[in-house]
């Protein structure tokens, strides 16, 4: 995936850092230059300041590490302002240059720079497929089959496990919608939870997918249910509207637990703050009508 960039240069503080004493004592003047790789795409479209960046906050956040703890080396200062920049989840990837042109160099020199590129560690995402509408000659069990292998190669995400697939009657929604098919995929990514949810977007509209009555039928539909693993405590938890993780409705969806159990028998979950094993849910749901009809990919390829 192509990503979008944000720059940010010359942001200007004084700072204590340095390995000699009199850099620890009087201080000196830093230069810090940022470009952070993101996807802006959604904030093209909205034209609103919580789907990017507020580059404001993000100048005052550098000072702010620059004038805080001192360092000895300004390899640390980057690297430190990089892990900052990187806990805002719509950012892909960050490289932070620190200018130390006043440092101690016992020749005429322009400038001293260091540049440290960051980039977000793989982490484990859990994605819901369902579909109950034929697409042109495609029956939604095809299209899922589809999906699962096509979500491998998509670029957002590695696929480690997928579910076999599963028949599951409608749950909310209009009367009378056909039945569904339903899988799940369990993957590591290094994308931002936005960029996957964007990701899995443009895969639904190349899938023919409209969004025109809630929970009524479709060709395609893909969920982000977790993006990181609850066990370390690095899951995302967020109540954005646009993106809610993990996915509010997850824990009572036996067509979500049951294919996400199949895929991972360890998989757990966290509901209302409680981390909760996956398998121990579907117990607790009703899982009538839900039948397993096939894998979702050949055995010898899985």
């Amino acid at each position: 995936m192509e990503l979008d960039v944000i720059e940010v240069k010359g942001v200007r503080a004084t700072g204590h850092h340095g390995v000699f004493d009199h850099e620890k004592r009087d201080g000196q003047e830093f230069v810090v230059d940022l470009r952070l790789e993101l996807d802006l795409s959604r904030a093209g479209r909205t034209d609103d300041l919580v789907d990017t960046v507020d580059y404001g906050a993000l100048a005052q956040g550098v000072v702010a590490r620059v004038e805080g703890e001192p360092y000895d080396l300004i390899e640390r200062l980057a690297t430190v302002i990089a892990q900052d920049v990187l806990g805002d989840l719509r950012v892909d990837e960050v490289a932070v240059t620190v200018h130390k042109p006043q440092a101690p160099v016992p020749v005429p020199f322009g400038d001293v720079a260091v540049t440290v590129v960051r980039r977000r560690p793989a982490v484990p995402v859990v994605v819901a497929i369902g579909a109950n509408l034929a697409r042109g000659g495609t029956s939604p069990q095809e299209t899922v089959e589809d999906v699962v292998e096509e979500l491998d190669g998509f670029g957002v995400l590695q696929v480690t496990a997928a579910s076999h697939i599963f028949e599951t009657p409608p749950v909310g929604g209009p009367a009378g919608q056909p039945t569904y098919v339903n899988a799940v995929v369990v993957g590591t990514t290094h994308d931002s939870p936005n960029a996957v949810l964007e990701q899995l977007q443009t895969l639904e509209l190349q899938y023919d997918r409209v969004r025109e009555v809630r929970w009524g039928p479709r060709t395609l539909d893909l969920d982000v249910v977790q993006y990181g693993d609850p066990v370390f405590d690095t899951d995302v938890v967020s109540d954005d509207p646009v993106l809610t993780l993990p996915h509010p409705r997850a824990h009572e969806r036996g067509f979500v637990l049951v294919p996400w159990l199949d895929a991972d028998a360890e998989a757990v979950l966290r509901v209302a703050g409680e981390v909760v094993r996956v398998a121990d849910l579907v117990r607790r749901v009703d899982t009538g009508g839900i039948v397993r009809r096939g894998p979702s990919r050949p055995e010898d390829e899985r």
